[in-house]
C-alpha cells in the first residue's frame, strides 16, 4: 500500500512551502533505499526523508533525522558534491504522476547559478532516485540498463525521459464530462479499474473513493452505467478534485484486519466503511504513521544479517534432524551384535556367495522363532561376520560421541535463535554494530571487525515502575552480557523466559525488597521481549544476579544460574505498548 500520485499533489504543495530557499546543509544515506535532506530555513532545521522502499515510497518532513552509517555509500557523495550549500528553488511533481523533482540552485564555473534536479521516482518496486542536470542524468540509485528496461534507459550521460503517462488525463485539468466522456469508451471494464485507467496518477484507493462518492459498486462494469451514473460520477469526481485542493481538510490514513494498513489518502474518505480512520493535520505525519505500520526504516545491512541468520538456523536444524536419525539406529546397534552372534554360531551351514540372505534360529529368543539375516553376496560368510561386528562397534562408539554433537548443535540452534530475536528488535546503527561484532566473533560472517571512532556501545531499554524501580532490557546478546555482568548489582534481580530465547532483564533494587506488582511488570516484560511475545502464560525465571554465572567460553548471552523461581506470565501488550512509548 503507498500513496497515489493524485494524493501526492498535496504533498508537493506542502514540501514546496517548507522547503524552497531552505540552504542544503548535509545529505546523508541511512541505506540502500532511504535518502535524508539536512536543510536549513531561517530560524529552523528541517529534515528531508527520501525512502525507495517498495512498501511506501514517499517524500516526507521528519520529526528527527535518522542515523547514518559512517562510511557514506557512493551515491551520498556524488549528492553531496553537486547539492550541498545549493538552495532548494521548487518542489513539483510531474503532472499527477508518483514522481516528484527537487530543483536545487548551485553555484556553478565562473559565478553563475545551475539548478541540477534530485527526481524521486515514487513507484513501488521501480522507485528510484536520480540527479539530473540540464536533463542529463549525472547517476542514480538504481541505474536502468537496457537490459531492465526496453522503454527507456537510466545511466549516467544519458538523457533523462520522465515515466511514459500513457495519454491519461491530469484529473486537476480536465472537466468532469471529459472524464465521464473517455470513462465511457472502456465499456467492458470494471468502474474502478477504468476510472484508474483513464486518469493519471489516479489509484485504488481514490478511484473507489469516486465511485462509492457517485453511489456506485467499484466493480460495476462501465457498460452497465447508464446516464444517471455518468451524471453522478461527473459530481462525485468534480467532488474529490475539490477535496484535493482544501488543505484544511484533514488527511487519513485507515487500519484494517489486525490493525493493518489498508489505505491513505489526502483527504477523508467516505468508501472504507469497515476501516479504523486515523487523521492527521499534513501528510509528513500521515506517511510517518504509515511507516510505523509498515516498517519501512531499517538500519543499513540489517536485512542481509537476517539472511545470513536464517540460512545458518534451517542448516542447523537440518543436521539436528540428521543427527537424530543416526542416534535412532545407534540405539540399534545390539541388533547388529546379535547378528553377528547369530551368524558366528551357524555359519557353518552356510556356503560363501550363496544367499541373499539367511534364515537362522534366534539364540536371544526363548520361544524357538527363526530371524532373518541379510547377507552381502560379495563376501564370504566371515566377512558378513566381521561386517555385522564392525557395524556394531562403529554404532556404540557413535552413540557417545552423537549425543555430545546433538547437545551442541540444540544449543548452537538457540543461540542463533536468540541472535534472530535480537535483528527483528534492532533498531540502531550501535545495535547493529554490536550484532555485527558477535557474527564476526562466531564465525557466521567473514568480515573486519573495524571499530570506528567515537562509535558509541548501544543502550539497553529503560523502563520505571510505578514504584520507581527501573527495569533494564537488553535487546541484543552483547547488551544481555553488559547487563548482567557489568552493570547490575549482585542484588538486583535477574530475569529470563525458561528454555526460550529472549531479553536479560534486571530489576534493579537498591538493595530493597521488590513488590510483587514491579516482580511482576519485569516478568512481563521479559516475555514481551523473547521469541514467546503474544502467548499466554509465559514462564520466566527469576534469580539474584549474584547466582548468575558465564560458563568458560560460552557464547554470547549464554548463562548458568541458580536459586531460581518462576513466574506464568501473560503480558498485557496494552500496557507495554505504551511503556514502550513512554520511553521512546
Amino acid at each position: 500500500m503507498s500513496l497515489d500520485g493524485f494524493s501526492m499533489c498535496r504533498l508537493t504543495r506542502e514540501l514546496n512551502a517548507a522547503l524552497v530557499g531552505a540552504r542544503v546543509d548535509k545529505i546523508t544515506q541511512p541505506n540502500r533505499s532511504t535518502l535524508q535532506l539536512s536543510v536549513r530555513q531561517p530560524g529552523q532545521n528541517l529534515w528531508l526523508c527520501l525512502s525507495i522502499r517498495p512498501q511506501n515510497p514517499a517524500l516526507r518532513l521528519l520529526d528527527a533525522p535518522l542515523e547514518n552509517p559512517s562510511e557514506p555509500p557512493s551515491f551520498c557523495m556524488l549528492l553531496r558534491k553537486h547539492l550541498e550549500t545549493g538552495r532548494v528553488a521548487a518542489v513539483r511533481q510531474q503532472g499527477l504522476d508518483r514522481v516528484l523533482l527537487i530543483d536545487v540552485d548551485v553555484l556553478a564555473a565562473g559565478g553563475r547559478i545551475a539548478t541540477k534536479t534530485l527526481v524521486a521516482e515514487l513507484m513501488g518496486k521501480y522507485a528510484n532516485l536520480i540527479l539530473v542536470d540540464d536533463g542529463v542524468v549525472i547517476d542514480a540509485v538504481r541505474r536502468v540498463g537496457s537490459s531492465d528496461s526496453r522503454i527507456r534507459l537510466v545511466l549516467p550521460g544519458e538523457p533523462y525521459e520522465a515515466p511514459p503517462d500513457g495519454g491519461k488525463l491530469n484529473a486537476l485539468e480536465t472537466l468532469p464530462e471529459d472524464f465521464t466522456t473517455r470513462l465511457s469508451a472502456r465499456s467492458d471494464m470494471k468502474l474502478s479499474k477504468a476510472i484508474s485507467d483513464v486518469c493519471l496518477g489516479v489509484g485504488p484507493v481514490t478511484a473507489k473513493e469516486i465511485a462509492f462518492c457517485a453511489g456506485l459498486a467499484p466493480d460495476v462494469l462501465v457498460g452497465d452505467l447508464d446516464n444517471a451514473d455518468f451524471s453522478s460520477l461527473r459530481a462525485a469526481f468534480a467532488e474529490t478534485v475539490a477535496a484535493l485542493k482544501d488543505e484544511t481538510l484533514p488527511t487519513v490514513l485507515l487500519r484494517g484486519d489486525n490493525g493493518k494498513l489498508a489505505a491513505m489518502s489526502a483527504f477523508p474518505l467516505h468508501g472504507f466503511t469497515d476501516a479504523e480512520e486515523e487523521r492527521f493535520s499534513d501528510m509528513s505525519h500521515m506517511l510517518a504513521r504509515a511507516d510505523a505500520l509498515i516498517g519501512s526504516y531499517a538500519p543499513p545491512d540489517k536485512e542481509r544479517f537476517q539472511k545470513l541468520v536464517k540460512n545458518e538456523l534451517r542448516r542447523a536444524r537440518n543436521k539436528l534432524e540428521k543427527l537424530h536419525e543416526e542416534a535412532a539406529d545407534a540405539k540399534n546397534a545390539d541388533e547388529f551384535r546379535k547378528k553377528a552372534d547369530i551368524l558366528t554360531t551357524y555359519h557353518y551351514q552356510l556356503v560363501d556367495h550363496q544367499d541373499d540372505q539367511a534364515e537362522l534360529p534366534d539364540l536371544y529368543a526363548t520361544d524357538g522363532s527363526t530371524v532373518v539375516i541379510v547377507l552381502d553376496r560379495r563376501l564370504t560368510v566371515r566377512q558378513n561376520i566381521q561386517d555385522y561386528y564392525k557395524k556394531y562397534g562403529k554404532l556404540r562408539r557413535a552413540e557417545k560421541l552423537l549425543a555430545e554433537q546433538i547437545s551442541a548443535c540444540a544449543e548452537n540452534i538457540r543461540y542463533l535463535e536468540s541472535v534472530e530475536l535480537s535483528l527483528s528488535a534492532c533498531a540502531s546503527l550501535s545495535e547493529l554494530s554490536d550484532i555485527r561484532s558477535e557474527l564476526i566473533a562466531a564465525g557466521l560472517l567473514r568480515e573486519s571487525r573495524k571499530k570506528k571512532t567515537g562509535e558509541k556501545p548501544s543502550e539497553p531499554l529503560r523502563f520505571h515502575a510505578q514504584d520507581g524501580s527501573e527495569i533494564l532490557v537488553g535487546k541484543n546478546n552483547s547488551q544481555n552480557d553488559r547487563l548482567t555482568f557489568r552493570v547490575a548489582a549482585s542484588d538486583d534481580v535477574w530475569l529470563h523466559t525458561k528454555d526460550i530465547p529472549g531479553s536479560h532483564v534486571i530489576l534493579r533494587t537498591n538493595g530493597n525488597t521488590p513488590s510483587e506488582e514491579t516482580l511482576l511488570l519485569a516478568a512481563s516484560l521479559a516475555a514481551h521481549f523473547s521469541q514467546a511475545a503474544g502467548s499466554s502464560n509465559i514462564p520466566v525465571d527469576y534469580t539474584l544476579c549474584r547466582f548468575v554465572k558465564k560458563p568458560s567460553g560460552a557464547k554470547p548471552g549464554f548463562v548458568i544460574f541458580t536459586h531460581q523461581k518462576t513466574l506464568s506470565v501473560t503480558p498485557d501488550e496494552e500496557r507495554i505498548k505504551k511503556l514502550i512509548e513512554d520511553n521512546e
